[in-house]
């Protein structure tokens, strides 16, 4: 009788031990476990530790309550502006509500990454290029919240969407970095020309300052010559005053305007001699032009005579060719002797 009872106690004992192993769970802190009572949902969910179900009755769901990195494979698509770029992207999401994991969804992960995958590609198609390479936090703002508006009837929170890389033809790139380069290059010529006018304007109150002092321009000569010197080159250098080439310049074109007006007047004084001389043969009569020149020599050669051997002296008229009345009575010339001295 006593063994029977021995016996029976550890069979009791033996199945009691059987049904705690088959009915104990252990819930990890970072689990929660959903419970399905004959296929029906418990309306407690239950918490990490240790936990009891009725074995052949119950059925225990764990879900995972932690953040999921999940990688959204690259999505290739078209910007509004006409490129084609290949995005890819990454969710960060967490379990909420581990009743509606299970029971709203049949796999919230799988669906999670559909969802990520089409948002992408929408989000996509609505921006533009720069927008993907420049704004990428609104952008990600934007997805978050597509990927998060169906998520949320899964008992799933979407915690952050980030856009890892963008990818473009090598067109593309070549094109942006030729724009890039313009506009760098734009940029050093407007900082270029800038330095260039604030230089300008401390040269002119430097010049400013020291045309009051002729020294502070000599002093500044002697620097200059003391840091080219400072060098130790071969090379001579001879300073030579702008002023005096100024001066140069101004006393050639003094000279030259000189001339000029001399040449000037020598040809409006040849020109009036010429035409006073033409007015006064244009007086004179044409018998008188062609005879009283010879008979003016005449004249002339026949008083010479006469006043050599006479001592007579004898005068001719105004008119270059009648002699006076006192010469008329003298013998010609021809009476006269030959051997005179």
């Amino acid at each position: 009788m006593v063994g029977e009872l021995v016996t029976a106690g550890v069979a009791l004992a033996s199945a009691g031990v059987v049904y705690l192993m088959a009915a104990a769970r252990v819930v990890k802190q970072y689990e929660r476990g959903v419970v399905l009572r004959l296929g029906r949902l418990a309306s407690e969910v239950r918490g990490p530790g240790f936990t009891m179900i009725v074995p052949g009755v119950d059925r225990m769901r764990k879900v995972n309550m932690q953040i999921v990195t999940m990688p959204v494979p690259a999505q290739e698509g078209i910007t509004r502006d006409n490129v084609t770029v290949r995005v890819d992207a990454v969710v960060y999401f967490k379990v909420v509500d581990a009743a509606d994991a299970v029971v709203e969804v049949e796999d919230y992960r799988f669906a999670v990454s559909q969802v990520a995958q089409t948002s992408l590609r929408s989000i996509i198609g609505k921006s533009d290029l720069d927008d993907l390479l420049s704004n990428r936090e609104k952008l990600n703002q934007g997805l978050a919240v597509m990927i998060d508006s169906p998520a949320l009837g899964w008992g799933v929170q979407i915690d952050r969407v980030e856009i890892k890389d963008v990818s473009l033809p090598e067109t593309m790139k070549r094109s942006m970095a030729r724009q890039a380069e313009a506009t760098r290059d734009r940029r050093a010529r407007v900082i270029n020309a800038d330095a260039e006018l604030q230089a300008s304007k401390k040269l002119a109150e430097a010049a400013q300052a020291m045309s009051g002092q002729p020294a502070a321009l000599q002093l500044r000569l002697l620097q200059t010559v003391v840091a080219v010197a400072a060098e130790k080159n071969s090379t001579l250098v001879l300073p030579f005053p702008v002023e005096l080439l100024r001066f140069l310049e101004r006393s050639g074109l003094q000279a030259q305007a000189q001339t000029a007006q001399a040449e000037a007047a020598a040809r409006t004084q040849a020109q009036a001699g010429g035409q006073a001389q033409a007015e006064a043969q244009e007086q004179v009569p044409v018998e008188q032009q062609w005879q009283s020149p010879v008979a003016s020599r005449e004249a002339v050669e026949a008083v010479e005579a006469v006043e050599a051997v006479e001592g007579v002296e004898v005068t001719t008229s105004g008119d270059g060719g009648v002699l006076s009345p006192e010469l008329e009575t003298l013998p010609e010339a021809e009476d006269l002797p030959k051997d005179l001295p």
